[in-house]
């Protein structure tokens, strides 16, 4: 413990005095050189996090936290702490604020997420019934359910006679994804389905389905997704970004199972679990981009 603290002391120490030199060599703050070297994306936006959180300066540290519409206000408290002239760099501002709205807005779209993680499905809710029955109606258009609980639920890959049961982990989450998947991707969806009730290779549609939510979810609660949505979305990514992953990983991991050939299901969590390790392993590339190359119906 204590070769710890001595160790953080002595990078601290060494952080410090490297960026007073850099400082006075270069004329720009460390905001100011990582902007003007990099370009937009997760290269740029991690690394002035990095500085943000770092910083001794209670206005650089609480910037990683405010509201979007502050941004802009933001990013000029940082200019007068910095002492950093709008005329000697005229592309600064406009590039923190872009880092801002993105290192904000991921913040957001955690709580957002939750918020619909938590939300349980309610069969005395219309609005959540009708996602479910339009679940139905998109992936089997041609087959109409017998009753709203039944076992056909079990042709899509629900566990029981109904599905409400198969959402108490993600919630509202869950289906939403569920939904946006058969929504805007309309073919893709149907072909995965088809995949999923070979009589080898099959498995679950809706259950893995909810299980690559989780996926999802924990790869976006552990910061594992910044550098895909600070390389993907411009600004602050959005609960729709969030689903469109969630599109990536439904097709990516069907595509996984076919060639994998797993022996039975009951394979399913070690050869999950290789595809998550697979997944983490594209998020460690520095101009990682997970979007599902397939066109959408929309």
């Amino acid at each position: 413990m204590l070769g710890y603290i001595w160790q953080h002391l002595f990078t601290s120490f060494l952080r410090f005095w490297l960026k007073w030199f850099l400082r006075h060599i270069t004329g720009k703050c460390e905001l100011q050189r990582i902007c003007s070297r990099y370009k937009q994306g997760a290269q740029r936006t991690t690394r002035a996090e990095y500085s943000l959180e770092s910083s001794k300066s209670k206005v650089l540290r609480t910037a990683v936290s405010v509201d979007e519409n502050q941004v802009e206000e933001c990013a000029i408290t940082i200019m007068t702490e910095k002492k950093v002239a709008t005329q000697k760099d005229p592309t600064f501002k406009m590039n923190l604020q872009a880092c801002l709205l993105q290192i904000t807005g991921y913040k957001r779209l955690y709580t957002s997420v939750e918020d619909l993680r938590k939300q349980a499905f309610d069969g005395e809710n219309n609005r959540h019934e009708n996602m479910l029955l339009k679940l139905w109606d998109l992936l089997v258009p041609s087959v109409k359910l017998e009753s709203r609980i039944t076992k056909q639920w079990g042709d899509i890959g629900f566990q029981g006679d109904d599905p409400k049961t198969d959402f108490r982990g993600m919630g509202m989450l869950g289906l939403t994804n569920l939904v946006f998947f058969s929504e805007k991707y309309t073919d893709v969806a149907r072909r995965v389905l088809s995949h999923s009730i070979h009589p080898k290779l099959g498995y679950s549609y809706a259950i893995v389905g909810i299980n690559l939510t989780e996926m999802a979810y924990s790869l976006l609660k552990s910061d594992m997704l910044k550098p895909h949505f600070y390389n993907t979305v411009s600004q602050n990514p959005k609960l729709e970004h969030f689903h469109q992953l969630y599109c990536y990983l439904a097709y990516e991991f069907d595509q996984f199972w076919i060639k994998e050939k797993p022996e039975s299901i009951m394979e399913f969590n070690r050869y999950r679990e290789k595809f998550h390790e697979k997944i983490k392993g594209l998020l460690e590339e520095p101009d990682v981009s997970l979007c599902l190359a397939v066109e959408s119906n929309l």
